[in-house]
């Protein structure tokens, strides 16, 4: 579990980076301000969250099983969450963009609270 939360962890930032430089090279020149500041929303949770990924990587004392359930509501939520942004951003420009989109916002978002949740109460769990 630990490679995999490393490998996904650090694909996860590597596409952070790409899409804030596509963001900031590219789309700088067709989208206005506030698409550009919403599509930096999601990248910014993208990274955190490949942060995240990475910190779990480290942390011997948690069950495989709740490591294994954080990981992929992390991954869903990414996928979600920041997903939707980059789509919501990029409306004009995308062939994906449907209304329903954005009801995928809250609930990514929804579904990193619940890991982030799930790794707080592992931890307050755990003996000292």
């Amino acid at each position: 579990m630990k490679r995999k939360l490393v490998l996904t962890g650090a694909f996860i930032g590597m596409l952070a980076i790409i899409l804030g430089a596509f963001g900031a090279h590219l789309l700088k020149k067709y989208l206005s301000v506030d698409q550009l500041n919403t599509f930096e929303v999601g990248v910014r949770y993208q990274m955190y969250h490949a942060l995240f990924l990475l910190f779990l990587s480290t942390q011997k004392e948690i069950a495989e099983k709740t490591l294994k359930s954080i990981y992929n509501l992390v991954v869903a939520g990414v996928i979600l969450f920041s997903g939707s942004i980059y789509l919501v951003a990029t409306k004009d420009y995308t062939l994906f963009y449907s209304k329903i989109i954005v009801f995928a916002t809250p609930i990514g978002g929804f579904l990193l609270i619940i890991g982030w949740a799930l790794l707080f109460f592992a931890i307050l769990k755990r003996k000292s």
